[in-house]
């Protein structure tokens, strides 16, 4: 059991599969023994909207929220989003964003972006091109989210196991989809990580 409770923000866009990751960390959580809260959907589920959920689990957990500047890891699906929430980090908090930008009318350069993110922490941003790398090696940007969260933990920014995440994996997506996604999780065990 970590000392403390880990305090996870998943962000991005609707359409993503954020929710789909949310229930994938929360049933892992739980296979460790962890009590877990996750939030429902804050923002617009419907493809292109704004998505923002809390996953919380430790020894007793209350409530899934918890304020600005408390998130122990914020993994972001799409750079603006990850900028919008990087309110929720401190000095300590690790960001996992996917180099990814939606590309709506009026939103900001991605160079911008990127040199706000770091200007918010540079020992701890990890900025990773998931929808590219799913794309190329197997053939479906959607799996961006299960390759992020398999960095997570195999960086060790996650305090969950590889093998609770394939076991929730397993239970979460449908039987048709489960050795794909698994597929997408191990991919992130052999990339090449760049701390930005």
């Amino acid at each position: 059991m970590p000392k403390k409770d880990f305090n996870l923000i998943i962000a991005g866009m609707g359409g993503q599969g954020i929710i789909t990751l949310v229930d994938i960390v929360a049933n892992a959580a739980f296979f460790e023994g962890y009590d877990v809260k996750s939030s429902e959907l804050h923002g617009l589920s419907q493809r292109g909207g704004s998505v923002l959920t809390y996953v919380k689990f430790g020894e007793k957990i209350y409530s899934p929220l918890f304020g600005y500047g408390q998130a122990d890891l914020i993994i972001s699906l799409e750079l603006l989003e990850g900028l919008r929430n990087a309110v929720f980090s401190n000095p300590k908090t690790y960001l996992l964003i996917n180099k990814f930008l939606s590309g709506f009318e009026g939103a900001p350069e991605e160079e911008k972006i990127v040199k706000e993110l770091e200007g918010v922490t540079k020992n701890s941003l990890y900025l990773i091109p998931a929808s590219e790398v799913c794309l190329k090696k197997l053939d479906k940007e959607v799996l961006s989210g299960i390759f992020l969260l398999g960095c997570a933990v195999f960086e060790n920014l996650l305090p969950l196991k590889s093998e609770s995440i394939l076991k929730a994996i397993e239970k979460v997506i449908p039987q048709k989809y489960a050795d794909l996604n698994k597929k997408a999780f191990r991919l992130a065990n052999s990339y090449e990580y760049d701390l930005e």
